[in-house]
């Protein structure tokens, strides 16, 4: 199944060419600035923007079968975890359903405006973590499925998290309403910014979160702002120095990262019938692939490093059952630790409805399409392969564990708190879209008017309601024993 586009007229020849390019995201050539524009106006003739609230589920639907045969690529023994995850609300539920999601967004009218889509934007799917100048930056945070797509697919993920997030919290829908088109709102005028802007200020704009919560304190209760400041100050603790005090101890005058099976594992108790020293030479092998993908400088400060000890650890919601590994690294007398996550990439849930991507190790394809969409990166992000012990190669990319990182914590955020953040995702995501689509042309598809806003708030509350039927019949298939969970971890 490919992508469709709404409505039934004829684009212009530099549209055609334009939308052509499936491969890449918004390809702008040669075109002028009027060129763009008309590109622009043009999608809006195509798929009008009030067509955007359309989703109608297919008779043939079945999200837990898309759910179950993704999970026969993952660790066998994580899976159920992964399922108890799901369980515990519709928003978790719509956490893990990326998949599901693509497979409806493919049936959706589609602009015909690429970007580099994030894939999974949800609300929880943004976050702070320290920039390399060491400040706290705010951006898209996962980008395990970005792949070039239409742009409205991830603004669709955003706003339909914060109607099901919303319901989970008890707000009306009045209330979701409004908070969804903060979200969408802050996207197309942003994006109206950008279009105005030059490419490289484009490039350098970032969001540096002390400062936009600072902006935003008039829209705060005061007892929320300081809860907010509390927690951004926390985050400046979370480091390797932090995870090192958390996950390890001290055995025999030797630093070990403590066993915690099935959530932390160390290699030599996941791989008990093979030789220590054989598993970690792969490992040294493997750190030296990714090593050469770094930039010469990151390349120089790691090799200051020595390996200490790696194990499995089960990350996230929807990447549960995915193989995570953490490496424990250390520069000095055991004072001056870093620890590393290897994530394995697997093909996007995008690459079916938005076709394959231009690189063919999936963790190249994360790191490219994070390092277009963030601001700013992690110093040693990076990718490398690996064959398994189970004969199977597998693709992974790398980053620090912990950089400060700050979540926003969205179960406690009242309406008006969730709608600053909506507001705060909204920028972030244009900014992200900005730099890798024709934010002409997209500024010029979105408007003035708020029609776009109103077409994705209808859509985030329709979509809403499926991942509420969803859920249920997630619930259903654990009960019968179609799928199988836990929930006591």
């Amino acid at each position: 199944m490919t992508v469709k586009s709404g409505g039934g007229r004829v684009a212009s020849p530099a549209a055609r060419a334009f939308r052509g390019d499936s491969k890449r995201a918004g390809t702008l050539g040669q075109l002028s600035r009027a060129d763009r524009v008309a590109l622009g106006m043009d999608a809006r003739s195509v798929t009008p923007r009030e067509s955007h609230a359309e989703f109608q589920p297919g008779g043939s639907r079945d999200p837990v079968g898309l759910l179950l045969e993704q999970s026969k690529s993952r660790v066998p023994d994580l899976v159920p975890i992964r399922h108890g995850r799901m369980l515990v609300s519709a928003f978790t539920f719509y956490r893990g359903a990326a998949l599901p999601m693509a497979a409806d967004l493919a049936t959706t009218p589609t602009s015909g405006l690429h970007v580099q889509l994030c894939g999974d934007a949800h609300l929880s799917n943004f976050g702070a973590y320290a920039s390399p100048e060491r400040e706290l930056v705010f951006d898209v945070n996962d980008f395990d499925e970005t792949l070039p797509g239409p742009f409205e697919w991830d603004v669709k993920r955003l706003a339909a998290s914060l109607a099901v997030a919303g319901r989970d919290n008890g707000f009306g829908r009045k209330r979701r309403r409004k908070i969804v088109l903060a979200a969408v709102k802050a996207y197309r005028k942003a994006m109206r910014e950008f279009a105005e802007q030059t490419f490289l200020e484009v490039w350098y704009a970032h969001l540096d979160i002390e400062d936009a919560i600072g902006q935003f304190r008039s829209h705060m209760k005061a007892k929320g702002f300081k809860t907010t400041e509390k927690m951004l100050a926390k985050a400046h603790t979370r480091d390797s120095t932090q995870a090192l005090h958390k996950l390890t101890t001290v055995v025999e005058g030797r630093r070990r990262i403590i066993s915690n099976p099935p959530m932390v594992v160390p290699v030599e108790e996941v791989f008990a019938d093979v030789q220590a020293s054989a598993v970690y030479q792969q490992i040294r092998t493997v750190l030296g692939k990714y090593r050469r993908t770094l930039e010469s400088d990151r390349r120089r400060m790691l090799e200051e490093f020595t390996l200490v000890q790696a194990a499995r650890k089960v990350v996230g919601v929807g990447s549960v059952g995915t193989r995570a590994w953490i490496v424990l690294m250390d520069s000095g007398d055991g004072v001056e630790p870093v620890f590393l996550q290897a994530k394995e990439a697997q093909p996007s849930v995008l690459v079916q409805y938005c076709g394959r991507s231009r690189y063919t190790n999936q963790g190249e394809r994360v790191v490219a399409g994070q390092r277009l969409m963030q601001a700013e990166s992690d110093i040693f992000l990076g990718w490398t392969h690996t064959p398994g012990p189970d004969g199977v190669d597998r693709d992974y990319y790398v980053r620090q564990l912990k950089d400060w990182k700050f979540s926003f914590p969205i179960e406690q955020a009242g309406p008006s708190g969730l709608a600053v953040y909506a507001r705060v995702c909204g920028w972030t995501l244009a900014r992200a879209h900005a730099r890798s689509g024709d934010r002409v042309a997209l500024a010029a598809y979105l408007g003035g008017s708020g029609a776009f806003d109103h077409a994705i708030a209808d859509f985030a509350e329709t979509y809403a309601d499926q991942n509420e039927r969803d859920y249920v019949a997630f619930q259903s298939a654990v009960d019968d024993g179609r799928a199988e969970a836990t929930t006591d971890i």
